[in-house]
């Protein structure tokens, strides 16, 4: 785990609260040395205070949502903050969950076993194949299959990687394990971030349009794999 805070009385509230959890812990204290330490150590998650010197954790949550690594962190947003348009900015920027100042010792450790409850719950299927798409669940990676039909040889697939963030992935995997249900926003909700979620249950929207943007290969209209049932939730279909 990592904590990107520059405020040095609050990072080490939260490492002394993550470690007595038994999780390893690294600490930053401003967005270029957390930057540097998340390409260096590649932490499972990331507890990422919103202003931060230098580079601040709007800046940092885009860049490592771009980075490509292998394997993509959670991020959670600390903040002062409380302000409806800062969530909204920061979900935006690819970030998994939000945490406003002052918080409780007990609440972030509850978020935090939620997050990372969401990874040991896809363990023991290791990969999901359909038709046109391939999700590793072990590494987390998502590809698209594409069947060639206007070069030679015709019929030869080719992979192209689609990259997503951590709970972009656990979205469209939850959907995928299960082609063909109809999911409610409660029970995604529910199955991925968690009965511990608090917020708005239209985060789950957003989300799904980010992934049928991706899936689509920047057009939405194509290749969604996510169908919305009206008036009840959406499912999983390959095209």
């Amino acid at each position: 785990m990592l904590i990107i805070e520059d405020e040095v009385n609050i990072a080490s509230l939260l490492q002394t609260c993550v470690e007595s959890e038994g999780y390893d812990c690294s600490v930053a204290h401003d967005g270029k040395t957390g930057l540097a330490a998340f390409r260096r150590l590649e932490p499972d998650l990331i507890i990422l205070d919103l202003m931060l010197p230098h580079m601040n954790g709007l800046e940092v949550c885009t860049q490592i949502r771009q980075s490509g690594v292998s394997k993509d962190p959670y991020v959670m947003l600390l903040t002062a903050k409380g302000e409806e348009i800062d969530r909204i900015i920061g979900f935006s920027t690819g970030a998994d969950d939000y945490l406003p100042k002052p918080f409780s010792p007990t609440e972030l450790l509850v978020r935090i076993r939620a997050l990372l409850r969401r990874t040991m719950r896809h363990q023991a299927i290791l990969k999901i194949e359909t038709p046109h798409l391939q999700i590793d669940l072990e590494r987390r990676s998502v590809c698209l299959k594409v069947i060639s039909s206007h070069t030679i040889p015709v019929g030869i697939v080719s992979r192209i990687a689609v990259h997503l963030t951590a709970l972009e992935f656990d979205v469209l995997a939850t959907l995928a394990n299960r082609p063909g249900r109809v999911w409610t926003r409660s029970q995604l909700l529910d199955d991925v971030w968690g009965g511990d979620f608090t917020g708005d249950e239209r985060i789950v929207d957003s989300y799904i349009k980010r992934l049928r943007h991706k899936l689509g290969q920047g057009n939405a209209e194509t290749y969604s794999f996510i169908r919305t049932v009206s008036g009840v939730g959406y499912a999983f279909e390959d095209p």
